[in-house]
């Protein structure tokens, strides 16, 4: 009953802090033609390979300044530390990002319109609009480019739950022993640096 109770609590504050925070927010309105054409514009660029880029890139600048200024621990951990994040970061990202790419392209090739079939009788061209929603069929649908980025985005989250274990885990493995044995070089017996 008392570890029900200290999950509520925990609940309650997290909601308190994240209320606090946003309602700290400035409000603003965004007028002006140029600036709605820029924010139109980014949204129909930047879908979600292209925001696990920004995420993967702007924590490759952060988090690893991070590990390196951590007093609390000795210089060797430090090291140890940066490479391990650094290979978590870039492992992360280049899987987050094919396979959202990947399952967004798949969903794409698999949203044809019957206009875009040869064949829509047969069974590829069955395959190819399988997952077309009839209001696209219909022209009904006011964006199908919307519609295949957040079908693919969806179906990548169930892909990634087996390739972190597949792909992810032993890349950040890799990676970490890599860098581990570039930023810490094995010692010598007098106390010295081996020479490479």
């Amino acid at each position: 009953m008392s570890r029900i109770y200290g999950v509520n609590l925990i609940s309650r504050m997290s909601g308190a802090i994240t209320d606090t925070i946003v309602s700290a927010i400035p409000k603003t309105t965004i007028s002006g033609n140029k600036t709605q054409k820029r924010i139109d514009w980014i949204g129909e660029k930047f879908s979600s390979p292209e925001n696990r880029l920004i995420l993967g890139v702007s924590a490759l600048m952060t988090q690893p300044f991070i590990d390196a200024q951590n007093k609390k621990v000795d210089e060797e951990t430090r090291k140890v530390s940066v490479a391990r994040t650094v290979a978590k970061i870039i492992a992360g990202t280049l899987t987050g990002y094919y396979v959202r790419a990947g399952c967004i392209k798949l969903i794409d090739e698999m949203t044809k319109l019957p206009s875009e079939v040869k064949n829509p009788n047969s069974f590829g061209g069955k395959l190819r609009m399988l997952f077309t929603p009839d209001d696209a069929k219909t022209g009904a649908l006011k964006s199908l480019k919307k519609y295949k980025n957040a079908l693919g985005t969806t179906i990548s989250l169930v892909v990634m739950l087996f390739t972190n274990f597949l792909i992810d885990a032993p890349l950040t493995k890799y990676l970490t022993n890599l860098f581990t044995d570039k930023f810490i070089k094995p010692k010598d017996q007098k106390g010295g640096t081996v020479n490479e």
